[in-house]
This record gives C-alpha cells, sequence and structure tokens, in this order.
C-alpha cells in the first residue's frame, strides 16, 4: 500500500512538472553545473565540498533556483560534458579548461549576458580579453595560477651557490655545480612530458623573447627565438646531462615529487607546489624565471580555468543570480586558500595581499597581472596543446627546428580549420 501511495505521489509530481513547463504550479528552476575537482583524490579535499556548501548559502537566499551539482575528475569532465552536448542535455554552467570551441559552435552565452555588471566589472581586465574569441568575451575566469621559479636552499648551500640564477647563463653554472658538488641530484627539472609540456615550453620561449604565439595570437612556433631557445636547452642542459636524459618521458608531477624528496634543485612551478614543498618540509625559495638577456623585464605564464554559460536550457536570469553570488569576495577566497590558487577578481585579490596567511603566494599575485596567457580565444587551442604535449619533448633531443617547424605547421593547418569563415 506505501509502495503504491509513494507511486502515485511520484507520479503527482511528474505531473507537476510538466505543467509547470505551460506556466502552471511551481516555477522552481534547477541549474546544473558540471565542476572540475581540484581534490587530491580524497573525499575530504574534494572541490564536491566547497560546491555543496555554496550551493546550500545560494539556495537559501534563492528558494526559486536549485543547483544540481557534478563534479569530476579532470581527466573525465571534458568527456562527460561532450557526452551530455551530444545527447542533447548540455548543463547551463561548466567549470573547466578550454571554451573557445565551444562558443565558435555558437552553444555558449556571451559573459556580458550572464554576469551582473558589477562582478564582470570586479574581474581584472586582462582575465576578460583572455576570454574573447573574436572580440567576445564567453569564457568566464574561475581561478587562475602563475608559475614562478623554485630552488632547494640547502642543495644551493651544498654546492656554494649565495643566490638565485637571473639569466640562463646563471643557471647553467648554477646546474653544472650542483651537478659536481651534490650527487644524485637533478639539477634543474625539464618536465616536457605530455602531462604538461606547453607550460614548460611556453615559459621558456617566452624567458628566450618569443612565446608559443604573437600579441595577434598567430602561432610562432618555430620562429628563429624558440628554434635558439630549444637549441640551448639541448646543447647546454640535456646533453651536458644537467636535467633528465629524456625530459619528453617526465611529467610535471614527476618533477614536482622530485623537488619535494629533495631530488630536483631547481625547477619551474607553480602554487600547488608550495603546499607539496612545504608539507615536505623543503627548505626552498621562489624567485622570478631565468631570462635569456637579464636586462629584459621577467615574464611568466598565467593560467586560468574557466567557468562557461551554456545557452540551450535558456536559464540566462537564473545563471546570472548564480554567478553574481559565485563571484562574492568570500566565496571566492574559500576555494583559493584551499588549493593555493590565485583569485581573478579584484577585490579578493586585495584582500588575499592583506593576509598573512597568505605570504607565500605573494610572488605568484605580484606576477600574474603582466603575465602572458595560452591562446584560449583560438578555437583550435585544445588540439593544438594536445600536440604540443606528446611532441615537443623531442625539440631537444632531436632536430630542433624540425621538431618545432611541424608543430608550427599542424597548429596553422588546425587553426585555419576550426576558425570561422
Amino acid at each position: 500500500m506505501k509502495s503504491r501511495l509513494c507511486a502515485a505521489v511520484a507520479a503527482g509530481t511528474l505531473l507537476l512538472s510538466g505543467c509547470s513547463i505551460l506556466g502552471i504550479g511551481d516555477d522552481t528552476v534547477t541549474l546544473k553545473l558540471v565542476a572540475a575537482d581540484y581534490g587530491d583524490g580524497t573525499p575530504t579535499n574534494s572541490s564536491a565540498r566547497y560546491w555543496s556548501r555554496v550551493v546550500k548559502k545560494f539556495e537559501q537566499d534563492n528558494p526559486k533556483i536549485k543547483v544540481d551539482v557534478q563534479v569530476y575528475g579532470w581527466s573525465d569532465i571534458d568527456a562527460k560534458v561532450a557526452a551530455m552536448v551530444k545527447a542533447g542535455n548540455p548543463p547551463d554552467l561548466v567549470e573547466t579548461g578550454g571554451f573557445a570551441d565551444k562558443a565558435v559552435a555558437g552553444q555558449l552565452y556571451a559573459a556580458r549576458d550572464v554576469l551582473p555588471m558589477e562582478t564582470q566589472a570586479d574581474i581584472m581586465d586582462s582575465f576578460n580579453k583572455a576570454g574573447q574569441v573574436l572580440g567576445t568575451q564567453y569564457g568566464i575566469p574561475f581561478v587562475a595560477s602563475s608559475r614562478t621559479f623554485f630552488y632547494n636552499k640547502a642543495i644551493f648551500q651544498q654546492a656554494g651557490i649565495t643566490q638565485p640564477p637571473a639569466s640562463w647563463a646563471d643557471l647553467k653554472a648554477d646546474a653544472q655545480l650542483i651537478k659536481d658538488k651534490v650527487p644524485g641530484v637533478t639539477p634543474y627539472a625539464l618536465p616536457l612530458g605530455p602531462e604538461e609540456a606547453q607550460a614548460e615550453a611556453m615559459m621558456w620561449t617566452m624567458s628566450g623573447g618569443s612565446g608559443l604565439t604573437d600579441d595577434a595570437g598567430v602561432y610562432t612556433i618555430d620562429s628563429p627565438q624558440n628554434v635558439n631557445t630549444f637549441s640551448w636547452l639541448q646543447q647546454n642542459l640535456v646533453s651536458t646531462q644537467l636535467t633528465y636524459p629524456d625530459p619528453g618521458s617526465v611529467n610535471r608531477q614527476t618533477a614536482f615529487n622530485d623537488f619535494t624528496n629533495g631530488k630536483v634543485a631547481m625547477l619551474n612551478g607553480h602554487p600547488a607546489l608550495l603546499q607539496q614543498a612545504q608539507q615536505a618540509r623543503v627548505d626552498f625559495g621562489t624567485a622570478p624565471i631565468p631570462q635569456q638577456n637579464p636586462q629584459r623585464k621577467s615574464s611568466t605564464l598565467g593560467v586560468a580555468d574557466w567557468m562557461m554559460a551554456y545557452s540551450k536550457n535558456g536559464h540566462k536570469s537564473e545563471i546570472r543570480s548564480f554567478l553574481g553570488f559565485v563571484y562574492q569576495q568570500d566565496n571566492v577566497l574559500k576555494f583559493d586558500e584551499q588549493y593555493n590558487l590565485l583569485p581573478v577578481t579584484q577585490d579578493a585579490m586585495a584582500a588575499l595581499g592583506n593576509d598573512p596567511n597568505l605570504v607565500d603566494l605573494k610572488p605568484f599575485a605580484d606576477a600574474l597581472p603582466n603575465a602572458s596567457f595560452y591562446p584560449f580565444g583560438d578555437p583550435a587551442w585544445d588540439t593544438v596543446s594536445g600536440r604540443i604535449k606528446t611532441e615537443i619533448g623531442k625539440a631537444v633531443t632531436g632536430d630542433p627546428r624540425a621538431v618545432l617547424s611541424e608543430l608550427q605547421q599542424y597548429a596553422g593547418q588546425q587553426s585555419n580549420a576550426l576558425r570561422p569563415q
């Protein structure tokens, strides 16, 4: 009897849901958010806990809007979202990586349509620009990080090094001292493996005076400066055994683990390495990334993860209300503090700068306003980045010019094929 009653109630609920589509009955709207997990794989550190708290508070203030959150690991989230879109059931909001291909496909709201004016004005302008596709912003920055140079102070002391390197020449000289005086340590980690080779490559090409693209977003992978950069790496770090024997097979996390275990003396890292190194009780320091020409202004890589709003379900005003809440200072800071990331809003960045508990993030925060970003606005970037991840490591063990030229040709073909005509 009880089960039949429940079934009847359930049937009634379905009927009311159907009526509400016609404007009868409950007018509650449910937003579906798919978000990436920034945790370490344990339930206590999962991003699902953060979103649960945010949604609970939001729903208390907005009883007509419910938010259904699904959190996936980075290796799964893009495929999960693609399957939802293909099935004709896209989420309303996705927080993950690239957005340009979705914008070109006409699947997204423009940022101006779903962000309150005060929220958009609070987001740092460099991120608003990085979120544009063909002059219109679709990518809404959610969190950011920049990169800086890490070094092991204890190893430096053993090698007789008194300050971090400012130039490539300094880096090579320090690496040689470490090799000679501290056996068993890799002087400089050069992780060009498939996990994040595009990041290490971009940092080195920028410090060599170029980049993966020019200011207009045109790929410059095989520029003369980049060929020189990878030739220098091959001749001065790889062939001299001052880094891993085959950098193309070494992933970023391997390099990070080796640094926290005292097996690597120097590397480029992001804020997550702070926590790992502190937990491992490594005596480390940070400094600007060494430049080929130390007289040139120091450059760094800025990385952002993005929120994007799908338009198919037509929940523009509800999305705007929710995003206005998500980007409030307290919510932004709670997420960034938990995962050692940087805020993208001006008020949260100012608050972070005044917090003595976050002083270790200051070098990353100081570098962020002048950082250069991946070409997020190119619909082909995800595809091009995938090829860079698997191939660019060969440029420090094979023919740099040939490897970079092949990547340049591939990038040009992909970019031209996916750009609107």
